[in-house]
């Protein structure tokens, strides 16, 4: 099976890369390579690869700036996936496309479905909406969205690795507390797409969510970082970290004060289950040592 992924130098692309199956004849590409908007570079490259899937990890995610480049972020995160769908469907193939928790306003305080409604507070969360709809209306029957939150990686910029660089400089911290999510380690996403590759022919179309299990704050989210790394070796001293509001922190973009993402459906899609983010965590400060 021929697979072909976007966004190769991400922390999603980085960990499909390293985590492909053996089965799967893999093509993958940075923004140089296959630059998404540019709809001919697109067409001609899937026309030459004549891929069976493809994955789409490649995203403008700069959320504070998009509030200024509302253009380039809709570029990127809806005409993108337009491009990438339309050419698809010429070649055959499904496309699996990942998109964001940022498409919810976070008013609620249970878990957001797959069917509730889209209210995105932002330029980032309404680009990756749009980037949605643009695939459900070019491929509804041969497509898979993927929400899921709070990324991160041994590889690329990340909470993590800012937290533990900030730790190692700093004597003291403020985080917010206030927003609550789910961090997700981009293998365990990356391992539950190749998954659904492999079931794509039982699976439906559609929504879905995946994020690791369980529900924090950004605050106990650092606390844990510090805990588990000072543990771990990758620390030295530990420091004070003081829990603030979003208020304090005021940022270009409004983020949702709640977004933890309901997964039963892909888990019993992929008849797995999703792993607490404190155990998730370990598994990728254990790589970083």
């Amino acid at each position: 099976m021929k697979v072909l992924i976007t966004g190769k130098n991400g922390q999603l692309g980085y960990e499909l890369s390293r985590t492909v199956p053996a089965s799967i004849e893999l093509f993958t590409f940075d923004s140089a390579t296959l630059d998404i908007t540019q709809l001919e570079h697109v067409i001609e490259t899937i026309n030459q690869i004549q891929p069976d899937i493809i994955i789409n990890a490649a995203a403008y995610t700069a959320v504070d700036k998009a509030e200024e480049d509302r253009e380039a972020a809709f570029r990127v995160n809806r005409d993108g996936i337009k491009h990438l769908s339309d050419a698809a469907k010429q070649v055959g193939a499904k496309v699996v496309h990942v998109s964001t928790d940022f498409v919810f306003n976070g008013e609620k305080n249970t878990p957001y479905s797959i069917e509730d409604e889209c209210f995105p507070l932002g330029v980032y969360g309404e680009s990756k909406r749009a980037g949605e709809l643009a695939l459900i209306e070019s491929l509804p029957e041969s497509s898979y969205i993927i929400r899921t939150a709070w990324v991160y990686s041994s590889h690329g910029n990340n909470f993590v690795k800012t937290m533990l660089r900030l730790m190692a400089q700093l004597d003291k911290l403020d985080v917010v507390y206030d927003q609550i999510g789910t961090p997700t380690w981009a293998k365990g996403l990356a391992l539950a797409i190749w998954r659904l590759i492999e079931r794509k022919d039982t699976v439906p179309s559609g929504i879905y969510h995946w994020t690791d299990a369980g529900v924090t704050s950004w605050y106990d989210f650092a606390v844990n970082i510090q805990s588990l790394a000072l543990e771990k070796g990758l620390l030295q001293k530990a420091i004070p970290i003081s829990a603030i509001p979003a208020s304090a922190y005021p940022t270009s973009a409004k983020r949702p004060s709640f977004s933890v993402l309901e997964k039963t459906a892909l888990e019993q899609a992929l008849d797995i289950q999703t792993t607490h983010w404190q155990t998730q965590l370990s598994d990728m400060l254990d790589e970083l040592n």
